[in-house]
């Protein structure tokens, strides 16, 4: 008799979990699987007893932690799905998310319940601090295929997060795909540092926790934490290039039982790749392609890094070929074979009417099928996996007394793919204001990542006869202007990066 597959993710993780092997963990708790389904069922009778109705997004502040996962399993089996936020945005920045979801209140763990009030009472919203759950009995109940598991933000071409909401089916859909392409199964130790809010953390955890594998929780990056990795059973990481190059330059990336090496958010450097692999022989490489509004698209598999170490380092520059069950094509293409990229598979969650999911992404299929992005509408910035619009940054220069016009645009930095630029026409060309000024009063209303590292003062902004900013002509060295640099690409990544994100992830 053929198997029957779960068409929701709640079965899939309850089925996989039911066991008394190890399904989530710190580095001072173990929970078995059965007490993760049994916190699960007490997380969703404590969004009972809090009057919260069925069909409505929960905000919630989270970062990776057992109680986090067993919320967001309660969520989704209860009809009312979370959509976790990041903790380290601003309380500007959250309220703009918050505004535009339904929900009553904000969630959130007592850790970030002082930055949950301030936004509360930004929007008007009630503040819920998630408790010290209790195991409950009771089974988790099973949701229809078509309601919503959990919603996700990104960043639309405004620079406005948008909500991507993961209907049960096409998340299990996705959940046996990735499973197969990152050889997850029970057995398996998976450990992602990418924020909890991204696809490449919450949604790679989905993956594995319906896998029967057991999750790591790591709440942030550090070298530190990736050693401490060795100690819990680590066999398959998600990470990227540039947490790569940090530990190498270290001297901390091997993993005594890691077997799967996942990157993504941005290529990898030929050489990086060859001394990972010198560090981590027999270690296989995997680079998966997608976006929150749909992922996997394409894969570099782990034979195609084989291929690319051994002499084809063009492989590296493109994202793989399609996915098992995906169909991409490039729409629009242009004398070169460029235009945007379009998928079409049943684990795609933003797809228009057709069937198709446009990626917003520009790029070209060569003969063998591998696809290689060009570059990103809306020119987004991508600075160590972290996606930057620059209207957002350009909106909140353009507050500041001292300038009267703005833009940004992202250069190459080796270690965080891009570093931010800004181009700043001043009110007073004798007076402008100094760059140490201009960081802070970026930084009082965006998170750390979208703060320009380089500044520029201009006296005019290339436009077109149509008064279109000429962005490309900025990304040109400008010899004889003034410059002030503020940070260096050696820094710290203030935010573990996404994977699953634009430019192979």
């Amino acid at each position: 008799m053929t198997e029957q597959l779960a068409l929701d993710w709640v079965s899939m993780v309850a089925a996989a979990q039911a066991s008394t092997a190890p399904a989530v963990v710190t580095a001072t708790r173990t929970w078995s699987g059965m007490e993760l389904l049994g916190h699960a069922a007490g997380a969703a009778q404590w969004l009972s007893r809090a009057g919260l109705a069925e069909g409505t997004p929960l905000p919630a502040l989270l970062q990776a932690a057992p109680e986090a996962l067993a919320l967001v399993l309660a969520g989704a089996a209860t009809g009312r799905p979370i959509a976790p936020l990041g903790p380290r945005l601003t309380v500007r920045e959250l309220a703009g998310c918050v505004e535009r979801l339904p929900g009553p209140c904000l969630i959130t763990q007592p850790e970030f319940a002082g930055s949950a009030a301030a936004v509360a009472r930004e929007v008007g919203r009630d503040v819920l601090v998630l408790p010290e759950l209790s195991a409950s009995a009771g089974p988790l109940p099973v949701p229809g295929p078509e309601a919503t598991a959990v919603v996700l933000h990104t960043s639309g071409t405004t620079g406005h997060p948008k909500g991507v909401s993961y209907r049960h089916d096409r998340l299990a859909r996705r959940c046996r795909l990735n499973a197969v392409l990152q050889q997850l199964g029970p057995g398996s130790v998976f450990a992602t540092a990418s924020p909890f809010h991204h696809i490449a953390g919450l949604g790679n955890i989905m993956v594995a926790l319906a896998a029967g594998a057991t999750t790591v929780c790591v709440p942030r990056f550090t070298v530190d934490a990736w050693r401490g990795l060795g100690a819990l059973g680590v066999t398959h990481t998600l990470a990227v290039p540039t947490m790569v190059e940090l530990l190498l330059r270290e001297g901390a990336l091997p993993l005594r039982t890691l077997r799967i090496m996942q990157y993504g958010a941005s290529s990898i450097h030929p050489d990086t790749l060859r001394m990972a692999m010198a560090e981590l022989p027999g270690i296989d490489f995997l680079n998966l392609y997608g976006q929150t509004e749909g992922s996997p698209i394409t894969w570099l598999s782990p034979a195609d890094h084989r291929l690319a170490a051994a002499g084809r380092h063009e492989l590296l520059q493109s994202v793989g070929r399609a996915a098992p069950g995906v169909e991409v094509r490039i729409a629009r293409p242009d004398g070169s074979g460029t235009g945007e990229v379009l998928a079409r598979a049943e684990h795609l969650f933003a797809t228009s009417p057709d069937g198709w999911l446009r990626t917003g992404d520009l790029g070209r299929l060569d003969d063998q099928g591998y696809l290689y992005l060009i570059g990103r509408r809306g020119d987004m910035i991508i600075r160590g996996g972290e996606n930057v619009y620059p209207m957002e940054v350009e909106n909140r220069l353009l507050e500041h007394p001292g300038i009267t016009e703005a833009a940004v645009v992202g250069v190459p930095d080796r270690l965080l793919g891009e570093v931010i630029k800004a181009f700043l026409v001043p009110a007073d060309p004798a007076d402008p204001p100094d760059s140490e000024e201009l960081q802070a009063f970026t930084r009082a209303a965006l998170a750390g990542f979208k703060v320009p590292a380089a500044w520029e003062f201009v006296p005019t902004l290339p436009r077109n006869a149509a008064g279109k900013l000429l962005r490309h002509q900025l990304r040109r060295t400008r010899p004889g202007a003034r410059q002030d640099v503020t940070s260096s690409s050696t820094g710290s990544i203030e935010t573990p990066p996404p994977v699953e994100t634009p430019k192979g992830s």
